[in-house]
């Protein structure tokens, strides 16, 4: 990993910048995968499954006899910890259910707000050097508390043409509608358009590569919503002299491993700690079965000293990290001036794969800076805010005139037309 020593202000973009594609590099594909399958449907599909994913399938529908299948595969453990994350994420996103707003704004104009679940939604599931079946948990769990009618589930197959049994599980526990063997860009254009089998959708939901966050904010020029831009994985830590440096490594590795475009910083006031956190990397990755990937993202990683935490905590705040560890003695001064990161965990016993599989918090996170605007997927993502209002004759007399007056100054007498007939009757 790179160690850079106090670097001067003007120089963090440069020292910041992800290391990713731009969109103007690959949208060229999406684009035309995009315009095969709105064309051809699951014909297109089925052609580009064959291309980026090397197999050939009968049909990329998943059957129940598949996932009655898959179910017998699996532990009996693996089935108690899946159930057992899947009960922190669901006791996690209930508890941010909210009641209906309602007030009286004027004696007689009573006005509320109620939120009410997208019908259609598509998650997608990562499923390439690693098939993250907790992402179904993270993206089904909140949408089926939500009441989302249907659930519609897109994840690549493996060379055999198969689905992980963990992610037919864990879809078969989180009332998954519809699943499908489609990953990357054409499963986004699915979505978007629909095709013969698959339903087209109202969001869409889920991580992936660079190519498939591309895709999904290609969607959007289609009419259909997304959740985030969810890209390459990417974690911060901050650090001083009390940090346990295995520990620090062991997060930056859990996150270098996701894949080779993954990136993960360090931020640290002390010298001594970032050589040891270097030696330490250096040692954990040496046995990591996932080596040759998490070597790569490692190139792309750095150990940034700054001089105090101030200095530190205005970088933090300019990078806007996915994830960000806090590992300080005084972690008060982060935790409360933190102002951009998607999911923050705090002190030497909160590893980032806590949130990633099992505290109850969710994974779906803004990267490469989002979440300086964009928070991560929550229960309210799969709802809808309605507002109603109803006046009474009362209401709409004292209101009646003000509405009058303000349409008359923006130009719009029908405007006040639509009142004015109205108090006219109530003379």
């Amino acid at each position: 990993m790179k160690i850079i020593h106090n670097p001067k202000r003007e120089s963090w973009p440069k020292i910041l910048k992800r290391p990713t594609q731009t969109v103007g590099d690959i949208e060229g594909i999406v684009n035309q995968v995009f315009e095969a399958i709105k064309k051809e449907g699951d014909k297109a599909i089925g052609k580009y499954t064959q291309k980026f994913d090397g197999v050939n399938l009968k049909t990329n529908i998943v059957e129940l006899t598949d996932i009655e299948e898959a179910t017998g595969k699996l532990s009996v453990a693996l089935k108690n910890a899946i159930k057992n994350a899947k009960q922190n994420i669901e006791a996690f996103h209930a508890a941010q259910k909210t009641t209906k707003v309602e007030i009286e704004t004027t004696k007689g104009v009573l006005c509320w707000q109620e939120k009410r679940p997208i019908e259609k939604v598509g998650v997608y599931i990562p499923g390439g050097t690693a098939p993250l079946f907790s992402t179904v948990l993270m993206l089904c769990v909140p949408a089926q508390i939500a009441g989302c009618k249907e659930i519609v589930l897109c994840s690549p197959p493996n060379k055999k043409g198969e689905l992980a049994p963990e992610i037919l599980y864990a879809a078969k526990l989180c009332g998954v509608t519809k699943i499908f063997k489609t990953g990357g860009i054409q499963a986004i254009a699915g979505l978007t358009f629909g095709t013969e089998t698959m339903p087209q959708v109202y969001k869409i939901f889920g991580p992936g590569n660079q190519y498939v966050t591309v895709a999904k904010q290609l969607a959007t020029k289609f009419g259909v919503a997304i959740d985030m831009p969810a890209g390459p994985s990417e974690l911060l830590v901050v650090a001083d002299y009390t940090a346990n440096a295995s520990y620090i490594a062991s997060d930056l590795l859990s996150q270098a491993e996701h894949g080779t475009d993954s990136q993960v910083l360090l931020v640290s006031t002390s010298n001594q700690l970032i050589n040891e956190v270097s030696e330490e990397v250096e040692k954990q990755l040496s046995v990591l079965p996932r080596k040759a990937i998490a070597e790569k993202s490692i190139a792309n990683s750095k150990l940034i000293y700054v001089e105090n935490d101030e200095i530190a905590l205005d970088l933090i705040n300019e990078y806007g990290p996915e994830h960000f560890i806090v590992c300080t003695k005084n972690e008060d001064f982060y935790v409360n001036g933190i102002l951009n990161a998607g999911s923050i965990f705090i002190g030497d016993y909160t590893p980032e794969s806590a949130g990633d599989y099992a505290s109850g918090t969710n994974h779906t996170l803004p990267t490469n800076g989002a979440c300086k605007a964009y928070s991560g997927v929550n229960l309210d993502s799969f709802l809808k805010s309605m507002t109603f209002q109803k006046l009474s004759k009362e209401g709409l007399k004292n209101i009646g005139e003000t509405i009058e007056l303000m349409a008359e100054a923006e130009g719009l007498q029908a405007h006040k037309n639509a009142v004015s007939l109205r108090l006219k009757d109530l003379k």
